[in-house]
């Protein structure tokens, strides 16, 4: 029975074992097709197929697409172990000058450089976390900046975000160069808990740092033991959950001002608190109106930084996280500060916002400001800033996902749809006749819903469709895998600095002219753009959409130095002499044509011309006055050394300057003359040899 029978088991007349068109296994898997050949028509139809291989081919251009449009800079960390991409953000550190705390300017603007390098200017950012993870302490971010000055060295104390253990640490660096450039000392404190907002201060000799350590649940002081590197926990002084709190001592006490969020209906960076005490260790004793704010998180509750005092008055700094979390700074001058009331009023910080977007290290956000007044005078500040809003890489990584999940289902619309049609659903569903089928029957008419449902599809799917779902694929890759769309600078030996970009065109490229400065204007080391222009009429300063200033400057290369008592006008000698200049001849140099021609034929220089015309002389004087008072920089000249130059004025018997002695006379009267009218040049003076690539030696 055994054999035998398998053997001709369905083998119809043919008998034996040697008529079986299949074995024992071969024969089961006929069986299996025959009885699930509906599955397998559906699983191999045309739909499957058409879905599948659209979705390849999609995929497969998006990846050219990312492979060609993002270079490995953008997705690569700046940092073989730090600096991964964070939910938080990617701040860094820059620093600020200025001649009061409402006047900052970035480093770049002070023209410093760094000897050691040939990056100059000196640019912000100068911490980052590329420099602090190549120092041994792999960092994702530096934040929360507070500077501690001791005599002609600045210490940073800064919160590092750790890149293994996702931790806050309080990181420490220094500078010998008034913050041109720093050291990396390493990691001042590291807790089991999360760490930031290092806010340092000096009490009776001793040096004290009140970490914000919320999740701990309390807030804490530490004292340095040797400083800056080793702390010692001096005192738990409050038991609440404190973040971003400093203290002061203001009026005879010590104030302490924090938010705490955990509080029931406590509304999250919205929050403020204010304590007294006698001293910076306690006991504190809550304001008479706490919480003080409790208002929307766009309004500056949350300390933004070290309070300062200026001119007599008390400011606090105050962060505004409407838009996101820690948006901008706000300034904020408090007007009352007893034990029972407490009153503070906006006032302008003078910090000119970058417009770059996201190519500005701090493009995005700048949420932490540190002020301090230098012994030497002049004001110095640290600030935080970061290129992309909060929670930017989950957004979009979401926003990636989505437009992939879209071109999914506009596959599924115009593939699986057509063979839902074609091949998927049961034949008796379109036709007419109402009996029996046969399997063997072949495919009948379609019905007028068959129609109907095929020409949908096919109107689907045609060429700007297929284009949407190229685009989707692309959106998705360019949202996962594209980075932040920032355009990152490039340091040179860990230094950032800025640039000049030189370009020469004419009227026919006018067009190209307006999209070169549209694009590389908002480069992030980009300084400034100068335009050459060869033919035809120049365009307006406004016809550029430019995310540079114009610089509004005379460059020559004949310096004259303008001082004394009276005013004496002297030859290039005198200003050799004396180690600076404050005007350049415009007989050689070089100058935005239509700014100068625009101020010399204005009503205001009617005057100067008068007398230009009255002598025959000074025109090239009067000029100079006139940058020098309607300039918008303190810097209005520059000097540049000529590879080579002769003065041709004196092969001629014509030169009004043949005669040095009556051409000086009759210039120093013109001085005497525009300084009534313009104002005098005489404060003004910039050294030779203060530009590092050594062209005004």
């Amino acid at each position: 029975m055994g054999s035998g029978q398998i053997g001709s088991g369905g083998s119809g007349s043919n008998g034996g074992n040697g008529g079986s068109c299949c074995d024992m296994s071969l024969k089961c898997w006929c069986r299996w097709r025959l009885e699930n050949q509906h599955l397998y028509n559906r699983f191999f139809s045309s739909g499957f197929v058409f879905f599948f291989g659209c979705f390849v081919l999609f995929g497969s251009i998006a990846t050219l697409y990312g492979w060609l449009a993002f270079s490995p800079s953008v997705h690569t960390a700046l940092s073989p172990v730090g600096c991964q991409e964070d939910n938080e953000g990617s701040w860094s550190i820059g620093i600020f000058y200025g001649d009061s705390p409402f006047s900052l300017k970035p480093i770049e603007s002070t023209n410093i450089s760094n000897d050691d390098s040939a990056a100059w200017p000196v640019a912000n950012p100068v911490v980052t976390c590329a420099s602090v993870s190549d120092a041994g302490a792999p960092s994702n971010f530096v934040a929360d900046p507070f500077l501690f000055i001791q005599g002609d060295t600045f210490y940073l104390f800064y919160e590092t975000k750790n890149s293994i253990t996702m931790q806050g640490d309080i990181g420490v660096s220094k500078s010998t160069d008034k913050g041109a450039t720093w050291k990396q000392l390493g990691i001042a404190l590291n807790e089991d808990w999360h760490l930031s907002y290092p806010y340092v201060f000096e009490h009776n000799g001793q040096i004290y740092m009140m970490p914000e350590g919320s999740k701990r649940g309390d807030l804490r002081l530490y004292r340095a033991v040797n400083f800056p590197l080793q702390w010692r926990l001096e005192k738990v002084i409050m038991k609440k959950p404190l973040v971003d709190s400093f203290i002061i001592n203001y009026g005879g006490k010590y104030w302490l001002f924090g938010s705490d969020h955990s509080g029931f209906g406590t509304k999250k960076n919205g929050q403020l608190e204010i304590w007294y005490s006698n001293s910076p260790l306690g006991p504190w004793k809550p304001h008479k109106e706490n919480p003080i704010y409790n208002i929307d998180q766009s309004l500056g509750a949350r300390n933004g930084g070290r309070p300062f005092q200026y001119e007599g008055n008390l400011y606090r700094m105050g962060q505004d996280c409407g838009d996101t979390y820690g948006r901008r700074v706000r300034v904020f001058k408090i007007e009352t500060l007893t034990t029972e009331e407490y009153k503070e009023i906006e006032v302008p910080s003078g910090f000119v916002e970058p417009n770059k977007g996201r190519n500005a290290w701090n493009g995005a956000r700048y949420h932490h400001l540190d002020v301090q007044h230098l012994p030497s005078g002049g004001w110095v500040a640290v600030m935080d800033g970061d290129r992309v809003p909060s929670g930017d890489s989950i957004r979009r990584f979401m926003v990636g996902c989505a437009s992939v999940a879209v071109a999914a289902i506009l596959i599924v619309l115009l593939g699986v749809l057509l063979g839902f049609v074609n091949c998927i659903v049961p034949l008796n569903w379109f036709i007419h006749n109402t009996g029996k089928r046969n399997l063997t029957l072949s495919w009948e008419r379609p019905n007028a819903f068959t129609s109907r449902v095929r020409r949908f599809c096919s109107r689907l799917n045609r060429f700007p469709t297929f284009l949407r779902g190229v685009g989707l694929m692309c959106i998705g890759a360019k949202n996962i895998y594209g980075g932040n769309g920032s355009e990152e600078p490039y340091p040179y030996k860990g230094q950032y600095s800025q640039f000049t970009l030189l370009t020469m065109t004419y009227d026919a490229r006018l067009w190209n002219l307006k999209m070169y400065v549209k694009h590389y204007s908002r480069c992030s080391s980009v300084a400034e753009i100068v335009v050459v222009w060869n033919k035809g009429v120049p365009p307006e300063l406004s016809d550029l959409d430019s995310a540079v200033p114009h610089l509004d400057r005379i460059v020559g290369f004949y310096p004259r130095l303008i001082d004394g008592s009276p005013l004496k006008y002297r030859g290039e000698k005198y200003a050799r002499t004396h180690k600076g200049y404050n005007m350049i001849l415009t007989g050689a140099a070089f100058i935005d044509s239509q700014v100068a021609f625009k101020r010399y034929w204005g009503e205001e220089a009617k005057k100067g011309r008068e007398m230009v015309d009255k002598f025959f002389n000074c025109e090239d004087v009067l000029l100079n006055y006139l940058y020098a008072n309607a300039s918008s920089s303190r810097r209005t000249v520059d000097y540049v050394k000529p590879a080579w130059a002769i003065d041709t004025s004196k092969l001629s018997g014509a030169a009004i300057s043949r005669n040095t002695k009556v051409h000086y006379g009759l210039r120093s009267h013109c001085l005497m003359k525009f300084s009534e009218m313009y104002g005098s040049l005489a404060g003004r003076k910039w050294g030779f040899d203060s530009r590092k690539d050594g062209w005004d030696v």
